[in-house]
């Protein structure tokens, strides 16, 4: 949370915000309140999107937010509430000074700091905040998840990296088939943290790379978010091509499941919620669950080529994995 709020602290001038799910009781709200509340009435322009879910019956997958819009809307300052269906607003991103990106899979909430599996990336640059920028644009103006994400993907140097900026959903699809590739052309090692695993491409090669067994594969997924996506396929029938695939992939590579709380409103929230792939030295990390909602979705993903840090983020998901038995579903 002091992480959080001293990073909100350094702004200067600008503070975009696109956040799915903010839940914070005393004591810890007043921390990142102060925050938000001292950049503006220091003159920093602050603007927050956030995901509205209106739809109470809506599948637990992701989970559903339980932010609460007049606490949101009593801010001081510009909120804009979009509309989470069909398709979600699930970025947790914030744009600072038009110069440096806040970025991953971390909600604003306890259960995501204290139950959860979570990466956070931060990045200075400005030709990678002006291309979040764009993308917060596009959700602001519009206030429809179904317009946003039409932004460049060519890649940057960001502190000598070379890093593309991706979201979702007008790259949705252009991701996934990004995703997949560098998985499939993976020569070493492909490390996967995701929740769920349905996004066809994805899912296709990670079932011919397990099968083939040339390449040091593994990962982590929330078995009990797994076992409700295969739920739902069953239920409305029209993916029951994708099951094998999908049991394929986890049959034959070292994958883990955390056993995770069953979502209800009131229970705890201790979902395996990390969004990482690794190929080789590449590593996508965002917002992005590796499945065919998340295409659809507002999301963002980094795509970072840095030996370093894949292997830090390698290391990460191999501990997470280790954590819990195999999967089985």
């Amino acid at each position: 949370m002091h992480a959080l709020a001293d990073w909100i602290s350094a702004a200067q001038h600008t503070l975009e915000i696109a956040i799915y799910d903010i839940r914070l009781p005393d004591p810890i709200w007043p921390v990142l309140h102060d925050a938000l509340t001292g950049a503006a009435g220091r003159g920093v322009s602050v603007r927050l999107a956030y995901n509205l879910d209106t739809d109470g019956h809506r599948v637990p997958v992701p989970p559903p937010p339980h932010t609460q819009p007049s606490l949101i809307e009593s801010l001081p300052f510009p909120t804009a509430a979009i509309p989470g269906e069909p398709d979600l607003m699930h970025h947790k991103y914030i744009v600072r000074d038009q110069a440096a990106v806040w970025t991953g899979s971390m909600n604003w909430t306890v259960d995501s700091w204290t139950r959860e599996e979570n990466v956070i990336i931060t990045a200075e640059g400005a030709e990678l905040a002006t291309r979040f920028g764009v993308d917060f644009e596009q959700l602001w103006t519009s206030r429809d998840v179904g317009h946003s994400g039409k932004v460049d993907t060519a890649p940057l140097q960001v502190e000598g990296r070379s890093v593309r900026a991706w979201f979702c959903p007008g790259r949705g699809e252009k991701l996934a088939h990004r995703i997949a590739k560098a998985i499939g052309t993976a020569q070493r090692r492909v490390r996967i943290a995701s929740p769920v695993l349905s996004s066809a491409p994805i899912l296709a090669t990670l079932a011919q790379v397990a099968t083939d067994g040339k390449v040091d594969l593994a990962g982590v997924v929330d078995r009990t978010q797994v076992l409700e996506v295969i739920g739902q396929w069953r239920a409305n029938g029209n993916a029951p091509w994708k099951e094998p695939l999908l049991r394929t992939a986890l049959a034959h590579a070292p994958f883990s499941g955390k056993h995770s709380t069953p979502y209800t409103p009131d229970s705890v929230h201790d979902f395996m919620h990390a969004k990482v792939t690794v190929a080789d030295d590449i590593i996508f990390v965002g917002s992005f669950n590796l499945s065919h909602s998340g295409e659809r979705n507002a999301e963002n993903v980094l795509e970072i080529a840095d030996p370093k840090l894949a292997d830090e983020l390698a290391s990460f998901i191999d501990v997470v994995r280790a954590r819990y038995p195999s999967v089985d579903v």
